[in-house]
């Protein structure tokens, strides 16, 4: 363990220069009585560090000490700095070993391409989670990819809605993380399915090993179950009436389901309107959608859409009447 800390401490002062003991303490999440200790077991080492005292001061290497690192075209260096750590592999508890190995990568790099770190990571960044993630705990995530690394049953325990608890012995065959939310993918009775780590009340290593079937790919998996799941929820079909002035920003706050539907649009009505025929998953979403939209929108069926958004309405009206 120290070793690979000095290693990554090698690694900042070729990188980045002189740095005082205190940022390096925090870079590597160690105090700064270690810091020093690491610094003094460098210089044992041959290490040429030099220290510079003072407000402004801190510990560097001599003449850059460091090595060169060839073969990596201008594009691939790009690409190396554009990653950075999602929020998603944090929560496996990965941090340090990438943050460390994408150090020990731009420290071999050579001079020509140094200046390239910090001109993309001020252009780019990948932010891999979904706007209405609510980033939900996720205390089982380190048990559930132990057994998906180690090839090891599972026992899960889960509620599903309007249901009793669940308890299953499972066979984890991979983790998925999609807009920032982890799923497991396992088997159980023969049949693989996918649900979202969030939802485990309780999971638990069995120590029991399992053998994965030799041609399950876990991509090719998850791009059917998504296709499956994303047909089954567009299953209540809503048609609306849209206003003139609506029809340019309709799909930002309906997104695909009204692009698809403007696509196929008719002609507009005689008074502007325009006729879609939309899908959900369920009257309840279609109402939590629709609503918001106000006076843009007109539900024409199913009815008892119609009625419900009626009915929300006229309870927001008696809530906020004026009162005499």
């Amino acid at each position: 363990m120290r070793a690979d800390r000095l290693l990554s401490l090698l690694m900042l002062l070729q990188t980045r220069g002189k740095m005082s003991a205190r940022a390096l303490a925090a870079e590597l999440e160690v105090t700064e009585r270690t810091i020093y200790r690491d610094i003094e077991a460098l210089e044992m080492a041959g290490v040429p560090i030099y220290a510079e005292p003072g407000r402004d001061g801190g510990y560097g290497l001599v003449d850059r000490y460091r090595t060169s690192l060839t073969g990596l075209s201008e594009g691939e260096v790009r690409a190396l700095f554009m990653l950075s750590i999602p929020a998603p592999l944090a929560e496996l508890g990965v941090t340090q070993a990438l943050k460390a190995a994408l150090l020990k990568l731009t420290a071999a790099l050579p001079d020509a391409r140094r200046g390239d770190e910090a001109h993309v990571r001020d252009r780019f960044y990948l932010d891999a989670v979904g706007w209405e993630h609510d980033g939900g705990p996720t205390p089982h995530l380190r048990v559930i990819h132990e057994a998906v690394w180690q090839d090891r049953r599972l026992v899960v325990k889960y509620r599903p809605i309007f249901s009793a608890e669940i308890e299953q012995t499972v066979d984890p065959y991979g983790l998925v993380v999609k807009a920032g939310e982890w799923h497991l993918v396992f088997a159980h009775r023969d049949r693989i399915r996918a649900r979202r780590v969030s939802e485990f009340m309780d999971v638990r290593l069995t120590g029991e090993p399992f053998a994965r079937p030799p041609d399950f790919a876990l991509e090719a998996f998850w791009k059917t179950w998504c296709a499956e799941r994303a047909e089954r929820q567009q299953q209540f079909h809503v048609r609306v009436r849209v206003a003139p002035g609506a029809r340019d920003w309709l799909a930002y706050y309906l997104g695909s389901r009204a692009r698809d539907a403007l696509a196929h649009a008719g002609p507009p009505d005689v008074e502007g309107w325009f006729t879609l025929d939309l899908t959900f998953d369920m009257l309840e979403t279609a109402r939590a959608r629709l609503l918001p939209l106000g006076g843009a929108v007109e539900v024409l069926g199913p009815d008892a859409l119609r009625l419900s958004m009626a009915d929300f309405a006229a309870q927001v009206t008696r809530l906020y009447r004026p009162t005499a």
